[in-house]
């Protein structure tokens, strides 16, 4: 049984000192850090939790993917990894209703729950395991990289309500990421936000829609 242990709140906001390009998906500017080979610390955070009863916080998980031969990257090499990464999997998800993010040295990938669960339901839906098949398999090629699934539900129900539908819908994911050994399980954290982390106004229908999520956000494993 998973347990959700609430361990930290990585909050930060920082300059970052980058080249910039054009997304070819969106036409959108986007940083490449591969141009300076500098970054700076994540703007943002997530409030995470335990995935497995072996990793005992943050620094438990580093210690358990070294240990697994993972090494952690270092200096210029991180930003081209991370550039890598994105593009990657921009390329797999390009058609797939998740949005990507890139905040600093991290990747959010933003999964809306009307292409991932059902109203009110935390099992993904039979449609949506491609995707998260196409997830895993970049994931897996890119090993030094953790992975934090986050849930967040809209302010309708009560907190209690919305925070175990949050935590149960990021349990989906993270238990479908790792199942069969698509992802090793050292990697992942899990946590559900409930309402407490909305992006859009909740006294609109669409901006519900927005704030019911789950994001998983991919860092570096760095030294």
């Amino acid at each position: 049984m998973r347990k959700f242990a609430l361990v930290a709140v990585l909050m930060g906001a920082s300059a970052l000192v980058a080249c910039t390009t054009t997304d070819p998906y969106t036409g959108m500017p986007v940083r490449n850090n591969t141009g300076t080979g500098v970054l700076a610390g994540a703007a943002g955070g997530a409030l995470l939790g335990y995935l497995t009863n072996t990793n005992k916080g943050e620094q438990g998980r580093k210690n358990a993917l070294i240990g697994a031969g993972i090494g952690a990257l270092a200096g210029g090499a991180v930003g081209n990894y991370m550039d890598r990464q994105q593009a990657d999997l921009r390329r797999s998800l390009e058609t797939s209703g998740v949005m990507i993010r890139r905040n600093g040295d991290q990747i959010v990938l933003v999964m809306p729950s009307d292409v991932t669960f059902a109203v009110d339901k935390s099992d993904v839906q039979p449609q949506f395991t491609r995707v998260l098949d196409d997830v895993a398999r970049t994931l897996n090629a890119y090993p030094q990289t953790t992975i934090d699934v986050v849930g967040h539900a809209d302010s309708s129900g009560g907190a209690d309500y919305n925070q175990g539908l949050s935590e149960r819908r990021a349990s989906a994911v993270a238990d479908y990421l790792t199942r069969q050994g698509r992802v090793i399980t050292d990697r992942v954290f899990v946590a559900g936000m409930g309402s407490r982390q909305p992006i859009a106004d909740n006294a609109t229908a669409a901006g519900r829609a927005q704030n019911r999520r789950v994001e998983i956000i991919l860092r570096p494993l760095t030294q």
